[in-house]
This record gives structure tokens, sequence and C-alpha cells, in this order.
């Protein structure tokens, strides 16, 4: 006889207010006017009509200045200069390959900018170019950093730094870019046994953190070795407190990741997808995210 799951309700204590005052977000609809004061500055997502600024996508104002633009809630990624990004590698074309990066166009990375292995300054060669292959083939995850933005909006991407390449094994989770939140850093060892890449494109990547770090590799050896079981279940874990995150539309970043993540420990992994359990869980992590900012 199949073992039947009973859930039953609780009863729930009161939230502080989601956000300090003074700190509420300005959002819009398409055709909702931002402002009448014509000393404004049109930016992304708006235009003028009849001496008025309205918002032609649904998201939130941006004020810089007399700068006003709207970041749209659900979008495709928009890349910046300086940006870090996880991808994955669809095509290997002469001199460079075709990176998905969840933007409208595929980004691209050049041969010229990645590190060549053992770490080599010196010109591309014939060689190179015919060993493309042995660095990077189609299917690979690659994490990256946006060097500069085509005219068309395409992305171009280097991995001249250690800290970039190839991606070995791990979890992919795909969010939406606006609820990765932009820090310093987006390469994160946390203390529970695992490392993240929150990618601004919204593609994370977790992973077991690494004993020692790959000097001299130049990005492109990966280790094959079995992962324990022990951080499987913490690679599983943090996963599901992402998809939680997401789900209640709250903000990534390190610190709220790492809260979720303490709060799910009573649970078990697969318990934390349950609707009463995650929202257990958020309300924990969203309220010391609140005592903490004070």
């Amino acid at each position: 006889m199949a073992a039947v799951t009973m859930r039953l309700p609780q009863v729930r204590g009161p939230l502080g207010a989601s956000a300090p005052r003074g700190a509420e977000k300005h959002l819009v609809a398409p055709g909702d006017t931002i402002t009448t004061d014509t000393g404004y500055m049109r930016g992304h997502g708006t235009y003028v009509e009849d001496d008025k600024l309205i918002a032609s996508v649904a998201g939130v104002v941006e004020r810089v200045n007399k700068l006003v633009c709207v970041r749209a809630l659900k979008a495709r990624y928009n890349g910046e200069v300086g940006d870090i990004v996880v991808g994955r590698i669809t095509e290997v074309q002469q001199k460079r390959w075709k990176v998905e990066t969840n933007s409208r166009l595929d980004s691209v990375l050049l041969l010229s900018s990645i590190n060549l292995p053992g770490g080599e300054l010196r010109r591309r060669s014939a060689e190179d170019e015919l060993a493309m292959r042995d660095y990077l083939q189609e299917g690979d995850l690659i994490s990256a950093e946006v060097q500069s933005i085509f005219s068309d909006g395409a992305v171009s991407l280097h991995t001249r730094s250690l800290k970039y390449g190839k991606l070995a094994q791990g979890v992919l989770v795909q969010v939406s870019p606006s609820l990765v939140k932009r820090q310093k850093t987006h390469f994160h060892d946390l203390p529970c046994g695992a490392s993240v890449i929150l990618g601004n494109n919204g593609f994370i990547w977790i992973y077991p953190t690494p004993e020692q770090k790959e000097e001299e590799a130049g990005g492109f050896t990966t280790n094959l070795e079995p992962v324990p079981l022990s951080d499987r279940e913490v690679i599983s874990r943090l996963r599901n407190c992402i998809v939680a995150l997401v789900t209640h539309k709250m903000m990534l970043f390190d610190t709220s990741i790492l809260y979720c993540y303490e709060a799910s420990l009573p649970h078990q992994i697969k318990d934390i997808l349950k609707p009463e359990v995650m929202e257990e869980i958020i309300l924990e992590a969203r309220q010391r995210l609140l005592d903490l900012e004070g």
C-alpha cells in the first residue's frame, strides 16, 4: 500500500516590513506615466509622448541624475562590460566560439581572448586554431567576463584570468537575470563546503569547493574525479534553496543563499520544494536579512 504524505497548516508569526521605509521600488506597467517633468532624459524602456515620459515595459524605474530608465522585471540578459557570465559553447567557428549566455544573440569568445594552456603569452598560430576543440567544444560550460559589446548588441567575452575558464563538475541553475544582485565579486566560496558562481546573465553554477586552486592549467583542465556524497547533498540543498528564493522573487547574493541554506537544514533536501516548507524557509531567511539591514 502506497504511503500518503499529510501536511497540516501552521500558524505563522507576523513578518516585519519587506523593505526599509523610503526604499520602496517604483514599479510601472507599459503605458504608465513616469513623470511630466521635461527636465529628465529618456533612457531604456521609456518613450516621450505629449511632454510626458511613459514606460514601454513593465519593471522598476531607475534614476541616475537626470536619466530615467525602466529595468524590465523579466527580460533577456543585456550585457554590460565587466559582467561575470556563465555560458555554454554552442558552436566552434573560425578563430572564435559561439556561447549561449541567455541574451538575444549568441555571445562570442575569440581565440585571442583566452589564456593558452600553461599561461603562454604569444600570438595565436594556425596550430592553435586547429586545436580549438581541444580547448573548448560544443556543450562545454565556461565562466567568463564581458569584454565589450558589439554594435548589434552581441557580447564579446574573455577568459584571460585564472579564475575564469572551463567548468567541471557541478549543477547549473537558470534564473531571471533581474534576480541576480550586482556585487564586487560573483565567485563565492560558501562555508557549507560548496562554491557558487552567480552569473549576471542568470546562469548560476554550483560546484564543490576545490581543495587547491589550479594555477598553471590556464582554465582548461577539468577534474572528473567522483564527487563525494556529502558534497552532492550540499550542492542539491543549495540548488533547491536557490529555486525557493527565485520562486519567492528574492534577490540572489551570497548572504541570501547562505541564510536560506541554514534555514533549510532542519528539513530534508527533497522537502525544501514543498510549498509550505519553502515559505517557512523563505520567511526565516527574509527576516534575518531584514535584521541584518537594521
